[in-house]
């Protein structure tokens, strides 16, 4: 009898979008007393702007909860959204400083671009007049375009409804592991083919203005030293590396592959409209996450903030990560974007 080379994984990251709509306990709301907290901690703030580390917004009670929501993300489900948040109490400014101190309780947070942006404002762009240049990471999501499933370069994404669009913008979250297991029990050779390398190149604003992008190649799923699993893809990385010098084509095998991890991506998702004021969190090891298209209109624009956490709490990746990552080590300052370099790295 043959032995699979890779087993089913299961555990309770292994959920599925029928799982979370029956037991609706990773939706979370802050505990009684937050909103009290929170507001001492941003008047303590004073004029205050950002950085500031988590010492700088105490939240003596809550503190303890948003503990409990590290461990459910890097040990549990790695999906939490939290509610409870008013924005309509928060001028925009305000609103960010709250944001922010509440994710510095979770992890550091890290530049998502050149520019070191470290709380982006996730929102249409196509028509501000704002300069956004083509093929780059802003261009895609800071537009009503749907998004294809993919990760960001952090151990946790954080993202807080600000305020949503009139049409559309639902959020679509996927368990990398679901997607595994259900990949291990369909078609095991292409569950195979995901193990190996794909070549992926980054868009520009994640390499600095100037900067060649260099391909480098690494697997879409994989384990790192300790037995923890771990995916980082797009799609987008993995074209934009097609053509460039040194880049082996594409098999068919492992077009395949992507086309039944994007088919069963739409199969296990969870489909959920974003309302304000609630905190999407998700552990980019073990979810990919996408949107549909929006329409903005004069009774409401979308508008999510972001901010990328490197977590304490994290997982070790296996070795040949470093060149995404920058610190493959359990725990460590790592992910972001940095000009001239993969990631941050101590």
């Amino acid at each position: 009898m043959s032995t699979q080379t890779h087993p089913p994984i299961g555990g309770r990251a292994a959920w599925t979008g029928a799982d979370l709509a029956r037991d609706t306990s990773w939706i979370m709301p802050l505990p009684p007393g937050a909103t009290e907290e929170i507001e001492a901690a941003l008047a303590g703030l004073g004029d205050r702007g950002l950085p500031f580390e988590a010492r700088h917004f105490p939240l003596p009670r809550t503190a303890a909860f948003l503990a409990e929501v590290a461990q459910e993300l890097e040990s549990g489900r790695g999906l939490v959204r939290l509610t409870g948040l008013d924005p309509s109490r928060y001028s925009m400014a305000d609103l960010r400083r709250v944001f922010w101190g509440l994710m510095t309780h979770l992890g550091t947070p890290l530049p998502q671009n050149t520019t070191g942006e470290i709380l982006a404002e996730v929102k249409d762009e196509t028509g501000t007049g704002a300069v956004v240049a083509n093929g780059t990471a802003r261009a895609r999501s800071r537009s009503t375009g749907p998004l294809r499933f993919h990760t960001d370069k952090c151990d946790l994404l954080c993202l807080l409804c600000a305020s949503n669009g009139i049409a559309g913008g639902v959020s679509r979250i996927v368990s990398t592991v679901a997607i595994h297991d259900a990949m291990a029990a369909r078609r095991p050779d292409l569950l195979d083919v995901l193990y190996g390398d794909f070549w992926r190149a980054r868009p520009a604003d994640e390499e600095g203005e100037g900067m060649a992008s260099r391909p480098f190649p690494m697997p879409v799923f994989a384990r790192g030293p300790n037995g923890d699993f771990t995916s980082q893809y797009s799609r987008t990385y993995v074209e934009l590396a097609q053509g460039m010098p040194g880049v082996p084509p594409l098999t068919p095998q492992q077009v395949e592959a992507m086309d039944m991890l994007a088919a069963l991506a739409d199969e296990l998702c969870v489909e959920m409209p974003f309302e304000p004021g609630q905190i999407q969190l998700m552990n980019q090891h073990v979810t990919y996450h996408g949107r549909t298209a929006y329409s903005d209109g004069a009774e409401g624009k979308r508008n999510l903030l972001r901010i990328w956490l490197a977590s304490p709490l994290s997982r070790a990746l296996p070795a040949g990560h470093a060149d995404q990552w920058g610190d493959v080590r359990a725990g460590a300052l790592r992910g972001g974007a940095m000009p001239g370099r993969s990631a941050l790295a101590a």
